[in-house]
């Protein structure tokens, strides 16, 4: 076959783009740090990656989940404490109030700070976080409580459904607390109507207040019941981030070891490359011979 001089420039030319191509893939992948640019390089890779990247887009949605369970819970249990804490309070002064020898100004203080305490635990029981009444179920944009002529409403229309939220493939939790657990089942048998029995019978008598603290004993036992339940489901919860947090760390290896190029091989690829477009330039240099216009000239 005779070989012509348009048929070297020709090869030489296409040669060296294929050279120039390989060093520019070379160079992309040193800039971007992955295997995989465009789906044409490897589809086999490319195909793997979306495989890889949805899992992890998986895990961190789960992961900011479990955040929100994580936030409701620990919110709701801080809440619940603070109510623990007031009733025990509220404990304290009924037994202060019950003793014969307390005089009627005593106890019209004790009066003044109950009535303080009933406010300070209807404002817990309104607690709102980032917007959300966290003790009304799933109606979370309705404040559950307010108090009219010194009687405390709402515990009629609570809602008690349960807040549910996926934290897990095919694992859901329930990040909230049902309220009529802690608060009563009805505006009349309620948490506040007990404090207000004690509220009132400091003008009664001992025997009425007596039995006040009975009462305010089994509202105790309500709180810390509902923080048991929260704290088993709370305990749940770190089990499930643990696992995610193993699950994201395998997930972005394994990702990373699909994509992310070895440093060290593509340098060396790269500077090979480089060399070998080096010598194609050199040797077609020498080799396309002069034409006669390039005498002419």
């Amino acid at each position: 076959m005779r070989v012509t001089q348009n048929m070297l420039s020709q090869n030489m030319l296409n040669n060296l783009s294929n050279n120039y191509s390989n060093l520019g893939k070379y160079l992309d992948q040193l800039n971007t740090g992955k295997k995989v640019n465009v789906p044409s390089d490897d589809p086999v890779v490319a195909m793997k990656g979306i495989g890889y990247r949805s899992q992890v887009a998986r895990i961190e949605q789960f992961t900011r989940n479990a955040g929100e369970v994580r936030n409701w819970m620990d919110s709701s249990d801080a809440a619940l404490d603070k109510a623990t804490k007031a009733l025990q309070k509220l404990r304290e002064l009924a037994v202060q109030a019950s003793t014969d020898t307390l005089g009627a100004d005593e106890r019209k203080s004790i009066k003044k700070e109950a009535e303080q305490l009933k406010e300070h635990l209807v404002d817990i029981a309104n607690t709102n976080v980032n917007g959300k009444y966290i003790f009304n179920g799933t109606d979370i944009n309705e404040k559950p409580f307010k108090i009219e002529n010194d009687k405390v409403i709402g515990i009629d229309k609570l809602n008690t459904k349960p807040v549910v939220i996926e934290v897990a493939e095919g694992t859901k939790l329930q990040a909230n607390v049902n309220p009529k657990e802690m608060f009563g089942t009805s505006d009349d048998d309620s948490m506040f109507a007990d404090i207000q029995k004690f509220i009132d019978a400091l003008d009664d008598g001992n025997e009425a207040i007596e039995k006040s603290i009975g009462v305010l004993d089994n509202r105790i036992d309500d709180i810390i019941n509902a923080r048991a339940d929260l704290g088993a489901r709370s305990n749940r919860l770190d089990l499930i981030e643990d696992r995610l947090s193993e699950q994201e760390i395998v997930a972005t290896k394994m990702m990373s070891k699909n994509e992310d190029v070895d440093y060290e091989k593509v340098i060396t690829q790269f500077l090979t490359q480089e060399s070998i477009l080096r010598a194609s330039l050199s040797a077609g240099a020498k080799t396309i011979q002069p034409s006669l216009l390039d005498f002419l000239r």
